[in-house]
């Protein structure tokens, strides 16, 4: 039988959820079969939730770029009737460093079935595939010691 909880101690795990690690919008955020129209709404909720209006973005992607980035593209790019007016990779980045959206980033990264990580979660991952590997390993030598063994 379980013994009921202290009313008079917090739990430290009660309304908590860990911190996305993944670079990246919701999941489902970004709906849609077509990639094109999955990337105009990409770009049209980074635009839309950054924060700033869209010629402060267009003047900072002109200065990124050195070309005129004007709304109207902007405005194309986050459309989906205008499928002929996509955003190159080059005016991709330079929208991500204007917005600070790299959600962006991620959203790219979820068509291949990979993740983007921020850079301080590196060597925590690789400690992981380490740790991994030395359990494999010694698995297989106790699997060896025990063949050995049943030989003798």
């Amino acid at each position: 039988m379980r013994k009921p909880r202290d009313p008079y101690t917090i739990d430290m795990f009660t309304g908590w959820t860990p911190p996305r690690v993944s670079v990246g919008f919701e999941p489902g955020s970004i709906p849609g079969k077509c990639l094109s129209s999955r990337i105009s709404r990409a770009v049209a909720k980074a635009l839309r939730d950054c924060g700033k209006d869209r010629a402060t973005i267009a003047g900072q992607m002109s200065e990124r770029l050195g070309t005129p980035v004007s709304t109207a593209m902007l405005d194309a790019y986050a459309s989906e009737a205008k499928s002929d007016h996509n955003i190159s990779v080059e005016r991709l980045i330079a929208l991500i460093h204007a917005t600070g959206k790299t959600e962006l980033l991620g959203f790219l990264a979820d068509l291949f079935d990979l993740a983007v990580i921020p850079k301080r979660y590196e060597n925590v991952i690789e400690l992981a595939l380490i740790e991994d590997h030395k359990r494999e390993i010694e698995g297989r030598a106790r699997y060896l010691q025990a063949k050995i063994r049943s030989a003798q």
